[in-house]
């Protein structure tokens, strides 16, 4: 196992100068200290996205999933997971934690209307410890329970982040000192951490050199705004787990919609706005990371924006050449209808 591993208004850039950024440790360890990760195909894992290979997949009661991923013992850390069904599905964690030397994570997935149902899903867990030595780019993470405390939190500028409740289902999350250009850069991950069906998104979020300032929303199966505990991980110019390089392959992109500015969508091997996103019919989008197809991969989407849409992967990502392919992003609406929804959405290799 590899160790290296005002409200919408207030999001507004405080003054502040930039902190130099640093890796995590361990003292002698690259960031991350563990991440695994999983593509579960509704029946088998699938090699090609899943990290160790050994990850075991269980199934519980509907929609209930135990994952084993071998050797991946952590402390704390986030887990994020993707629906994959061409139906309006969505998945969330449930709990998760080390059982001996292997960490264990409880994924529940539910179809529109909250009713527990199986469904294939790609799911990442990360563990990062305070950082030590430099990285290239910019990352955090946060798991907040409703109430604003913090779980567990990282900052790979090594201050420290928060989160504020503004209003039911509603979250400021800042991450100091991740200073980047703004007004917009890199890309997040967030999902709900609940028994019952809650989803979370990221309604809105802005950047600076001061660093990060995100609004979280997370709803209930009505869409009615709901509080739960959530996690959220930002990325900027690095991989969604924080290591790189290595990996050498990894992207990300913002479809608002249209597309993003050119600092929300980054290759690793090419450089800005170089991914590419191709409608194909309401709600469903076709994106393309060039050069970055390097298995075992994992693929992660988040919806964006106020309104309770959610949005999942249609199939399992595929390979052309050197380039991931997914084919397609879904967005939905509460109800389960398709929709042009904005979403965040992040490819990562294990190398």
């Amino acid at each position: 196992m590899m160790r290296r591993l005002a409200i919408l208004a207030s999001l507004l850039p405080a003054a502040a100068a930039a902190a130099v950024l640093t890796t995590a440790a361990p003292a002698s360890a690259a960031l991350p200290d563990k991440v695994a990760f999983v593509q579960w195909n509704g029946s088998a894992t699938v090699a090609t996205g899943t990290l160790p290979a050994t990850t075991t997949v269980v199934t519980g009661p509907v929609g209930r999933y135990r994952v084993l991923f071998p050797g991946a013992a952590a402390a704390r850390g986030v887990v994020h997971v993707t629906a994959i069904n061409d139906a309006p599905y969505w998945c969330q964690a449930n709990t998760w934690g080390p059982a001996g030397l292997d960490e264990v994570v409880y994924i529940d997935c539910y179809k529109a209307g909250g009713t527990p149902a199986f469904t294939a899903f790609t799911a990442i867990f990360e563990s990062s410890s305070p950082p030590t030595i430099a990285i290239n780019g910019r990352f955090g993470y946060v798991d907040a329970q409703p109430t604003g405390a913090l779980v567990s939190q990282f900052n790979s500028a090594g201050a420290v982040n928060s989160v504020t409740p503004l209003a039911v289902g509603q979250w400021l999350v800042k991450m100091p000192n991740l200073s980047t250009p703004g007004p917009v850069d890199g890309s997040l991950q967030a999902t709900a951490v609940n028994v019952a069906p809650a989803r979370c998104k990221v309604a809105k979020w802005s950047s600076s050199p001061a660093g990060q300032q995100i609004l979280v929303s997370c709803f209930g199966p009505t869409g009615a705004p709901l509080n739960t505990r959530f996690t959220l991980t930002y990325q900027y110019q690095q991989s969604l787990y924080g290591a790189g390089w290595p990996p050498k392959y990894f992207g990300y992109l913002w479809n608002a919609p249209p597309l993003g500015p050119a600092s929300t969508n980054f290759n690793s091997v090419l450089g800005p706005a170089v991914n590419t996103l191709t409608p194909a019919g309401t709600g469903l989008s076709l994106v393309r990371f060039p050069q970055l197809a390097v298995t075992p991969a994992t693929v992660q989407v988040t919806a964006t924006g106020p309104a309770p849409d959610f949005c999942n992967l249609l199939t399992s990502w595929f390979y052309i050449g050197t380039d991931i392919v997914v084919r397609d992003v879904a967005c939905y609406t509460n109800a389960g209808t398709r929709i042009d929804s904005g979403f965040l959405i992040s490819a990562n290799s294990a190398f």
